[in-house]
């Protein structure tokens, strides 16, 4: 009998094609709008996470605003710290502006850094020659390591390593040069986001950085941890050896834990999926509603059929059952043909915006479900209409 309801509702189904597919209509646009958006919201939520964990996984950044006795970390703060338990290096950073000169050629507003040697020892960030060592930390040496900006801003289709740079009226020599996919570090990203970083970058050894600047402490630190499972133990001790360092002043430094900042964006990014999700599903509550007003049009135009399948012997819960197996079916049609335009819609947006497209087997499975429930619940009032019909109410209408 199951299968006779199934080809009897498949028949009125295809016996009505235009009155089907508009009724379907409003299921396929909130289908693929469910699909779309979600799809497209995880893609670059993922795109984002992904840069974002490149730029600070396993990194914590100390700012340090200082008091009046004291403006920053000297280096005895930074031994300190750099002892601490599940911290592997400690990258002190100073930032400056200056000209730079090599060969008789003037390079202006160069972006110049000062960082230890565990800022290189991320692999990929040295695309030629080597980074800079505890050694060059040690002996002060004059080496640097240039960026590709500079590089060709100063020696155009040259190799630059062994090349000497002038800066601050000191000659340092080019030991190495960052890769052109180098974008790991969170103060360059943002440098270049407002504007700055025109002239290129050099980067030498933070002891020499601060002999230029004429300062015996530094204002921001990165630390590397170990193991991250620890990192917020890891913090607390820091910011032990912190508030010794500045008396316990309030407001003399800051800890920003990158871990925290991405599980705080996660958060942000699901309650948006969520919320365009709902706003999405509305127009599969429009779908429902056609589907609804299709089916009691139907009720209406079969009236003496479903009498004389009732004088015949038909029960009521096989009259509801069919009416409501074609309303189900009503809606998975809908739905899956929007599964397939979501996707297909989606694969174009991530085309077009330059992003990874990643196939979202949450959306389509919540789409499917939505897709489904709509045509139960819809289809279940004049489902049960049909069943009540009196058989001779019904045959009178002949």
């Amino acid at each position: 009998m199951l299968k006779e309801c199934l080809r009897m509702s498949w028949q009125n189904i295809k016996g009505n094609k235009m009155r089907t597919f508009l009724t379907t209509l409003g299921i396929i646009i909130g289908v693929t709008a469910i699909i779309t958006l979600i799809t497209t919201v995880e893609g670059a939520t993922n795109e984002i996470t992904s840069q974002f964990t490149a730029l600070g996984a396993g990194k914590v950044n100390v700012s340090v605003s200082g008091t009046p006795l004291k403006r920053g970390l000297t280096e005895d703060d930074i031994q300190r710290i750099s002892r601490i338990d599940n911290i592997s290096g400690v990258d002190p950073s100073v930032s400056f502006k200056q000209h730079v000169a090599s060969e008789g050629t003037l390079c202006e507003d160069v972006s110049i850094e000062g960082r230890s040697a565990a800022y290189f020892t991320d692999a990929g960030l040295i695309g030629k020659g080597r980074g800079l060592t505890e050694m060059d930390m040690d002996r002060y040496s004059h080496v640097c390591v240039i960026d590709t900006e500079l590089n060709a801003n100063l020696f155009p289709n040259e190799d630059p390593i062994g090349k000497e740079l002038v800066i601050s009226g000191i000659s340092y020599r080019i030991v190495g040069m960052l890769s052109d996919e180098n974008d790991n570090d969170v103060m360059r990203a943002m440098s270049l986001m407002t504007g700055g970083n025109s002239g290129g970058l050099a980067i030498i050894p933070y002891p020499s950085a601060l002999r230029i600047t004429g300062s015996n402490s530094v204002n921001s630190l990165t630390l590397y941890i170990q193991d991250t499972a620890f990192t917020d133990d890891t913090i607390s001790d820091v910011e032990e050896v912190l508030n010794a360092a500045f008396n316990y002043r309030d407001n003399a430094w800051q800890i920003i834990n990158l871990d925290s900042l991405l599980d705080t964006m996660n958060t942000m990014t699901g309650m948006m999926t969520t919320m365009l999700a709902g706003i999405a599903s509305i127009a599969l509550l429009v779908g429902g509603i056609g589907i609804m007003n299709m089916m009691l049009v139907s009720v209406s135009e079969r009236t003496t059929e479903i009498g004389l399948r009732k004088a015949l012997g038909a029960k009521p819960s096989l009259i509801q059952t069919q009416f409501l197996i074609e309303s189900v079916m009503l809606s998975l049609m809908g739905g899956l043909i929007g599964i397939v335009l979501g996707i297909i819609l989606s694969m174009l947006i991530a085309g077009w915006i330059g992003m990874t497209f990643t196939l979202s087997t949450g959306a389509i499975a919540l789409a499917f479900t939505f897709s489904a429930t709509v045509g139960i619940l819809f289809g279940w009032a004049p489902a049960r209409k049909a069943s009540r019909l009196n058989p001779i109410d019904a045959l009178r209408s002949m």
